[in-house]
């Protein structure tokens, strides 16, 4: 069984649902009885919600018999992947970008001749718990030369990547002083790379990629998109 976890923005999971039946794999979400990973709680140091809310997961995962999951989450796929064996939880855990890399590699998902983004100029944010702590960078970058189009990078991108500003549970917290949000800082690099699109992978980084992206007055010339998004897009499956 392969259990799809949910967070994140509505039309990206259903935009990576659509793309795994498409490519006809079988899998179950929890729904009601799937719960946060206790990412945020553990990050902002309570210690105590992570240990409640990751022990119920644990018990929910066994008793289905769960041994692998895809998550559309970086923090999700760290949390389960290297941090919740601790508790019981033994999981074979991937991220979404990787397997869109896989379906793609094994021909299961074709891109459309001329796809929508075909030519068009990318730009790609490594998300802090995808890249830096887990060492995932090739992934996602395969999944957007599948599409045919103009991958720019950042001045600052891979193990030198600069986080969104969601990350560690800021999300949560009022700015700290200082001159400018990180969230503006990381869209101006972002558009500064002559981009149309900016592709993500973690939900806090697109929250905080669009309001970048708006803060410049920008979001009615460029976009911020899932990579599942992208793939749907360009697969025509919409």
């Amino acid at each position: 069984m392969q259990v799809v976890t949910t967070p994140g923005p509505k039309r990206w999971t259903l935009a990576f649902c659509r793309i795994l039946q498409e490519a006809g794999i079988s899998f179950a979400i929890l729904g009601s009885e799937e719960r946060c990973t206790g990412d945020p709680a553990r990050r902002a140091g309570n210690e105590f919600v992570f240990q409640m809310l990751a022990i119920q997961n644990v018990e929910t995962l066994n008793m289905y018999g769960v041994k692998k999951m895809v998550t559309a989450c970086p923090h999700c796929f760290n949390t389960l992947k290297n941090e919740y064996p601790a508790l019981g939880g033994h999981y074979d855990v991937v991220h979404h970008t990787q397997l869109l890399q896989q379906l793609i590699n094994e021909g299961r998902i074709q891109m459309k001749e001329g796809g929508v983004f075909k030519g068009k100029k990318i730009t790609y944010h490594d998300s802090c718990y995808l890249g830096r702590v887990n060492g995932v960078y090739e992934a996602p970058r395969a999944v957007l030369e599948a599409l045919d189009a103009d991958l720019t990078e950042m001045k600052r991108s891979r193990a030198n990547g600069l986080c969104c500003g969601a990350g560690g549970a800021q999300m949560w917290k009022e700015d700290e002083p200082g001159e400018k949000r990180i969230s503006v800082e990381r869209a101006e690099e972002a558009l500064a790379t002559g981009a149309q699109v900016i592709a993500v992978n973690c939900p806090f980084c697109l929250t905080m990629m669009t309001d970048g992206v708006k803060a410049k007055d920008k979001q009615d010339e460029v976009m911020v998109y899932d990579l599942s998004e992208l793939i749907l897009k360009s697969a025509n499956l919409e």
